[in-house]
């Protein structure tokens, strides 16, 4: 997967290539980052790329020709790719969103800075516009880097367990199950026997169990945007005879 960043701060992607399982990626070759200065783009000696909006207004807008040079270079770099935009007003990035990428041939990745990009360029130069969320960043860099992150870790080779990506929280519309590890004991709190017994169908039906019960409490939308398999509709059933045998006290 080849992932081109077209940004003003080119340098802060040297972090994120530099470390884990990332730095691993791109040493074996199943990932390519390749952060592009917009600025080089740009026209003047001071190379500006932004100016006052048309209406006026508080801030600044990205210019729209340094940013299309930008976009006609990496696509001619990367025929196959798509242009994807990181803004609040975009779709929201979830796993799924990031399974899909995955199988792409390569992502241009375009990072706005101050008020946003010309509307022109969005609506020439632009394939996809994603959010991370609802809440506003200094630019698009960080979001550009968490899609990074999310993207490569569903490409085939680059975890280490060939499973690992499908146990993942959100992987099936729930999250992961409670992890322990050394020691076994912790300010008074052990590790669940059954993680300890050795007996693998047992430790996979506490690990479903776990899953649903984190699920529940702490993102319970997630429950109510997908059915129960019939295996946590048997679980939910238990929790019910429970509940309503303390009731019946």
């Amino acid at each position: 997967m080849n992932f081109c960043v077209l940004t003003i701060f080119p340098e802060m992607f040297d972090a994120l290539a530099g470390y884990g399982i990332i730095r691993r990626a791109v040493e074996s070759g199943r990932i390519s980052i390749a952060p592009v200065n917009i600025r080089d783009y740009a026209d003047g000696r001071h190379k500006v790329t932004d100016d006052r909006p048309y209406g006026g207004g508080s801030g600044m807008v990205m210019k729209p020709e340094p940013l299309a040079a930008a976009i006609r270079a990496a696509r001619e770099r990367l025929p196959e790719a798509r242009t994807v935009l990181l803004s609040p007003r975009g779709r929201a990035f979830d796993q799924e969103a990031a399974r899909q990428y995955a199988g792409c041939k390569g992502l241009i990745f375009v990072c706005g800075r101050y008020e946003g990009l010309d509307e022109r360029i969005c609506e020439t130069y632009i394939d996809d516009e994603i959010s991370i969320g609802d809440y506003i960043l200094t630019g698009g860099e960080l979001a550009a880097m968490v899609v990074i992150d999310a993207v490569t870790r569903n490409i085939p080779g680059v975890l280490g367990a060939e499973d690992a990506a499908e146990c993942d929280s959100f992987s099936d519309g729930r999250l992961e199950y409670a992890h322990y590890t050394r020691p076994r004991e912790f300010e008074e709190s052990e590790v669940p026997e059954v993680l300890l017994s050795g007996n693998h169908r047992a430790i996979e039906d506490w690990r479903l169990e776990s899953a649903l019960l984190q699920t529940l409490l702490k993102r319970p939308d997630l429950l109510e945007k997908s059915e129960l398999t019939d295996r946590e509709k048997q679980i939910v059933k238990k929790w019910c005879r429970y509940l309503e045998s303390l009731v019946s006290y």
